[in-house]
């Protein structure tokens, strides 16, 4: 072939390439977030009391699975990482984008997110109560390309329960 004709033949080939990929708007990169909370039950109830408060510095373990699917391909991703929680108790994974997977729209994605409690720093509060968390709600943004997984809270006891302070709580 020709050397001209085979250098025409490219730059339209590259031109078109070109075009094609102009023509279509970029499509945004999802972004997914799994937070959670650590408190301490100061009374024992296994929920968030008027005595409870949060607990900052607890190691947290996250395991989550995402499983996309479309027509063209099945992705999966696994992830298990180690967070401390903030000084309000809050524990936080961003999730790196992978190709193919979008939380938001165009594939159907499953998720399954669990959190599991390490360790506390705190000597006042440091009875294992909540251990695991599996049970999730699920906030998408499309305007935002987000979608946010919030675990159920996690929760430390005080191996002395104060009498005076939950009178009106059961014993345990």
């Amino acid at each position: 072939m020709d050397p001209i004709i085979r250098l025409l033949l490219l730059l339209a080939s590259s031109f078109m390439h070109l075009f094609s990929a102009t023509a279509q708007p970029p499509s945004p990169i999802s972004r997914i977030t799994v937070v959670g909370v650590v408190f301490c039950d100061s009374c024992s109830s296994n929920t968030f009391s008027r005595h409870s408060y949060f607990l900052p510095g607890v190691e947290v373990n996250i395991e989550c699975k995402f499983k996309a699917q479309s027509p063209k391909t099945t992705e999966q991703m696994s992830v298990s990482v180690n967070r401390t929680t903030d000084k309000y108790g809050v524990y936080k994974l961003e999730i790196p984008h992978v190709d193919g997977v979008d939380c938001v729209e165009g594939l159907a994605i499953e998720s399954l997110c669990q959190a599991s409690l390490v360790g506390s720093k705190s000597k006042a509060c440091d009875v294992p109560g909540l251990k695991t968390s599996t049970n999730q709600i699920t906030v998408k943004s499309k305007q935002d390309s987000l979608c946010i997984y919030s675990l159920n809270a996690l929760s430390y006891r005080p191996s002395k329960r104060n009498a005076t302070l939950c009178r009106n709580h059961k014993q345990w």
